[in-house]
Order: structure tokens, then sequence, then C-alpha cells
């Protein structure tokens, strides 16, 4: 029999993490980020981080795991997602995978195998060596000679991913766009309810922005210093997310802090929008737009609970 699973995605900014805690205890749930930064200790403010307040009792995973000098991706996530879902189903709970990194959901989901090619360290050096000499955009164009469509999804800026697409094709001979699209066409291993939240768009904008400058005001550019001083660098994983380059340029004297302000909130906005066009691509899914039920977080966590116990009766209110 299939084991359960919940997942609750959604632009950034929509309002997951509010639904998410009362979903959690109206149907026994304990919670694994899919956030690429949220894992990561001392970056609190840019990632937008729940609080232990917030959490209101419930088990959060994939929260404060890593040091920000650790490598995060994919197969990591996988790896340190399922040993959080081991822990839930022990627990009789139900985990409720809550973020908004569309392709950690994906492979956590549909199981998909990134194992295939064999490293290639040699290989990998010479595209950092690239990337650092000639730029990403380069390295994004060779990318596009031999996967278009994988040049199409992946940002130019998101370097290790474009790396491990290179890589995939050289040790494999194949696009690792049509991989990936073989493993999604798997059927996932889990009985799930898929949902998307989303909203008006100029009010998510509008909701973006407003984060920004709460961010700013509760302390990012002191958390971003504070980062610089434990000797974190621009050029590790971590430090390239969003809220945290921007201020990184600001502090390095390369821009004003209003030009990283604005920089932020565009970036975010465009972010945003590669998310909802990442989950329109996904099967299965629910969307779920609070417009239609007057923003209202309780109305929303009915519509989702109706919604799973008609996908998967066995799953009871607490």
């Amino acid at each position: 029999m299939k084991k359960p699973i919940i997942i609750l995605t959604g632009p950034t900014a929509v309002g997951k993490t509010k639904a998410s805690i009362e979903l959690a205890k109206k149907i026994g749930g304990e919670i694994i980020s899919a956030d690429s930064m949220q894992v990561y200790k001392y970056m609190d403010i840019g990632s937008a981080k729940i609080r232990s307040e917030e959490m209101q009792g419930v088990p959060h995973y994939l929260i404060d795991e890593l040091e920000p000098d650790e490598e995060f991706h994919v197969v990591r996530f996988q790896e340190m997602a399922k040993q959080a879902m081991e822990k839930i189903y022990a627990n009789g709970h139900i985990p409720i995978v809550v973020g908004g990194t569309g392709f950690y959901i994906q492979a956590l989901l549909y199981d998909i195998d990134f194992t295939e090619s064999n490293e290639d360290s040699s290989y990998r050096e010479e595209l950092e060596r690239l990337a650092k000499e000639k730029g990403a955009q380069y390295l994004h164009e060779e990318l596009r000679k031999v996967d278009e469509k994988s040049a199409e999804t992946i940002h130019a800026n998101n370097v290790k991913r474009v790396i491990r697409a290179l890589e995939f094709f050289k040790q494999t001979g194949q696009k690792i766009s049509e991989h990936n699209e073989t493993e999604r066409t798997k059927e996932s291993p889990y009985d799930f309810c898929y949902f998307v939240l989303t909203d008006d768009r100029k009010l998510l904008y509008d909701r973006i922005n407003l984060r920004v400058d709460q961010m700013v005001q509760d302390g990012l550019l002191q958390e971003v210093q504070s980062l610089k001083e434990r000797g974190y660098t621009k050029d590790m994983v971590s430090m390239q997310g969003l809220g945290y380059k921007e201020i990184l340029d600001y502090l390095d004297g390369d821009c004003t802090l209003e030009e990283a302000i604005y920089i932020l909130k565009r970036d975010t906005r465009h972010f945003a929008k590669r998310q909802l066009t990442w989950f329109r691509r996904e099967r299965d899914v629910i969307w779920i737009d609070k417009s239609q039920y007057d923003h209202n977080e309780a109305k929303v966590v009915d519509v989702i609970i109706t919604k799973i116990q008609e996908r998967i009766p066995y799953i009871c209110l607490k």
C-alpha cells in the first residue's frame, strides 16, 4: 500500500506557512521544508524562515540543518526528506512538504533518479573555471547549444544546475531535460495531494514588495553582515540566495542600498513568476486561488482538507 504525502506549495509570499500549520494540526501532519534556503542556519530573515513560535508545536524538518558553507542540492534534499518521512511515518503522522522549490518537490514526489552518471570532477572543475573566467552567461550559452530545453528552464545564474546539465550530457550523451522528462512520467510511489496556492498577481507582487521592506526593517543587512563576518562568501551556494546576494553587493560597495532593495524586489517578483510557470507544467496539481475564498485562511484550509478526504479518504481529521 502506498504511503500518503501532502504537498503544499506556491509562489513566494503567497502564504504557505500559515496554511501549512493549520493543515498539519488538523490532519496530524509534520512538515518537511522544500526550500533551498531555510535549510541553512543563521539565514533567517532573508529566507523568511518560520520562527519557532509560529510552528505551534508542529515538528519541522530541513530547517536550520546545514551550515551556510555546505552544499544543498536536489539529491541531498531527496535524501534528507526521505529520512524525515520515515520518522514521520514512524510517528504515525502525515508528511506535509511545504515550500516553493518545485524541482525538489518533483524529485521527491516521483522519486526521480539522479544517479545514472558517474562523477567527473575534472570536467566540473573545467566548467567552474569557465564560469569564473567567462561568466555565467557564457556557460549558459554552452548549455543552450546541447540542450535548449534545459537552457530555457534553468536560469543562467544557477551555475550549479547549468554545470550539472552539461556534465550529464557529456557523461551520458543524453540531454538532462529528456532524462528528467522520462523520470517525470513515472508513477509516484505515494498517495498524494499536490496543492498550489496562488493569488491575484498584483496582490502577490505587492506582498513581495512589502515583505522585502519588512526584511530590511527586521535586520536583513545586519544578518548578511554577520554572515560575512563568519567567513561566508558570495561564491557559496547559500549566499547566492535571494536577499543575500543583493545585500552582499551593497555591503561590498557594488551598489547603493536603494539599488539593492530595488533589485531584490524585482528579482523576487520574477522568481514568483517562474515558480508559477513551473507549477503549471506539473501533473495532478490542485490549484487553490486564495482570492476565491476572500483570503480567509480557514476557508482555504477547509477546501484543502475536503480535497484530501476525496483523494486519500483514509487520512482522518484530528
